[in-house]
């Protein structure tokens, strides 16, 4: 059975540093273009099995990886189109074979992934936060008294929780292969946090959120949409507060990202999502 998952980075750095980790190749690599100008990357699991033995005509996993764009809106446009061109890709084998096929899409787990800013002292520079939950931050109203999430207002949801099997299985992947880590919220924001009192303000809406990017919700709002599991991985580039960029370790971040998906390739990637 081939696992596949959908890999989804804000900009091509990010992009390149998963591919660098993911040990796959061979003659199914390539790149695959999508409507709307999206370009997937495509790595299949065709190295062979130990002892040399053949992998055999179907790869244990296949790796699309997507620079979806900035931002949660972007993310969830371009994660959208790829789940839905790979339901269409289906739906026209199933077709073709007379198969049935019920499921709305071949993708078994979708992954938004990328560097972030971290929460000091929960994640440090260098780590790597993984998402319990994956959370809207400011998708909501303020008023005199507080801010209310969305929820309480009665449009939606500004969470998506993040099986709990799920981040287990990577968090023990993580572990055994030394990356130092964190499970805990990630928000998502439009605005990077650029001071000290919109931190702290951060920091006690959302009691122990480990990090802060600008595109997880918009990739969950999709998956969600199609039914498929999602989290989201980010290595922490530097604090969440004011902007001191002598203070950033985008480098380390990035490595820390490559080794990441290297552990979760060996692991995560060939074994089914729950």
């Amino acid at each position: 059975m081939t696992h596949r998952i959908l890999i989804v980075t804000a900009v091509a750095a990010e992009a390149d540093s998963v591919a660098r980790g993911l040990p796959f190749g061979g003659p199914g690599s390539g790149e695959l273009p999508l409507p709307g100008g999206f370009r997937l990357r495509r790595h299949a699991d065709t190295l062979p099995l130990p002892g040399g033995a053949p992998r055999g005509p179907e790869p244990r996993a296949v790796v699309d990886v997507l620079v979806g764009g900035v931002g949660p809106a972007a993310a969830a446009v371009a994660t959208a189109t790829a789940l839905a061109a790979a339901a269409l890709a289906a739906a026209a084998l199933a077709a073709a074979s007379r198969a049935d096929t019920l499921r709305a899409t071949p993708y078994d787990l979708v992954v938004s992934a990328g560097i972030a800013g971290g929460f000091q002292p929960l994640a440090p520079l260098g780590s790597v936060v993984v998402s319990d939950t994956i959370v809207a931050a400011d998708l909501g109203a303020q008023t005199p008294d507080a801010y209310l999430a969305v929820e309480e207002l009665g449009f939606g949801r500004s969470t998506h929780p993040v099986p709990a099997r799920l981040t287990e299985r990577i968090s023990r992947a993580l572990g055994e292969g030394v990356q130092r880590h964190t499970v805990a919220p990630v928000l998502t924001v439009s605005t990077v946090t650029g001071t000290a009192e919109r931190a702290t303000e951060l920091a006690n809406r959302h009691p122990g959120a480990a990090a802060e990017a600008m595109e997880g919700f918009g990739v969950a709002e999709a998956a969600a949409a199609y039914g498929v599991p999602v989290v989201e991985i980010r290595a922490v580039s530097n604090a969440v507060g004011p902007r001191d960029r002598g203070a950033w370790r985008i480098g380390q971040a990035m490595d820390s990202l490559r080794y990441t998906f290297q552990l979760l390739s060996n692991t995560l990637f060939v074994e089914p999502a729950p």
